[in-house]
């Protein structure tokens, strides 16, 4: 009975730690994901404004002033 009983512990034991194992190794990875698809974002959204800006119709420039010259008076 107590060798039945050392082996649920041991199994149990060895669940435990092993779950924790993977939760540790693969909460690395996760993190450079989540970091990746924020960078992948932002691009996104730069590219976006920038496609924006692009295609954005473009306005005739302001007309220059006239000028306007008085001739110059002859000197005598």
């Amino acid at each position: 009975m107590t060798d039945v009983l050392w082996v649920i512990v041991g199994i149990f034991i060895g669940s435990v730690g092993g779950i924790l194992t993977i939760s540790l190794l693969t909460a690395g990875k996760t993190e450079d994901l989540y970091v990746e698809i924020q960078d992948l974002r932002t691009q996104r959204q730069l590219l976006k404004e920038e496609i924006h800006r692009l295609n954005k119709p473009r306005s005739k420039p302001t007309p220059r002033k006239k000028r306007n010259y008085r001739p110059q008076k002859k000197k005598r």
